[in-house]
């Protein structure tokens, strides 16, 4: 809808990337809190004051969570997978518990996920 009320042309989203970024993260994070809703789990954005951020994270009722970076495309994957780990070495030594899974989501592409890894999730992979 965003898009549409802006009235923005595929040629003008390719040509401003940050926005079309933007824009498939809101979209991205829509899907994660119908999803989470329905598993009975809440979806946050974590930030520290010295800049560390993650788009999202998903916290179930019994306290496992799940992190996720979402990038728009294959290129932004290390980024992403460099914030997630950050995160990880942050919490270790806490009250906290590790995160059950860590990914990057994107538009496109292949998925995989290894034991103790960061994956990676397509956006059309996701679900409930």
């Amino acid at each position: 809808m965003a898009v549409a009320a802006l009235r923005a042309t595929p040629e003008r989203l390719v040509r401003d990337l940050k926005f079309l970024g933007f824009l498939f993260e809101s979209m991205v994070i829509r899907d994660l809190r119908i999803y989470a809703q329905a598993a009975d789990a809440r979806v946050f954005h974590y930030r520290e004051k010295d800049g560390l951020e993650v788009d999202a994270i998903v916290e179930a009722a019994d306290g496992r969570w799940a992190a996720f970076e979402i990038k728009l495309g294959e290129r932004w994957v290390p980024q992403g997978t460099e914030s997630l780990n950050k995160l990880v070495m942050r919490m270790k030594g806490s009250e906290h518990e590790q995160p059950s899974t860590l990914a990057v989501i994107t538009p496109s592409g292949y998925g995989f996920a290894g034991t103790g890894e960061v994956g990676v999730i397509p956006i059309a992979a996701l679900g409930p």
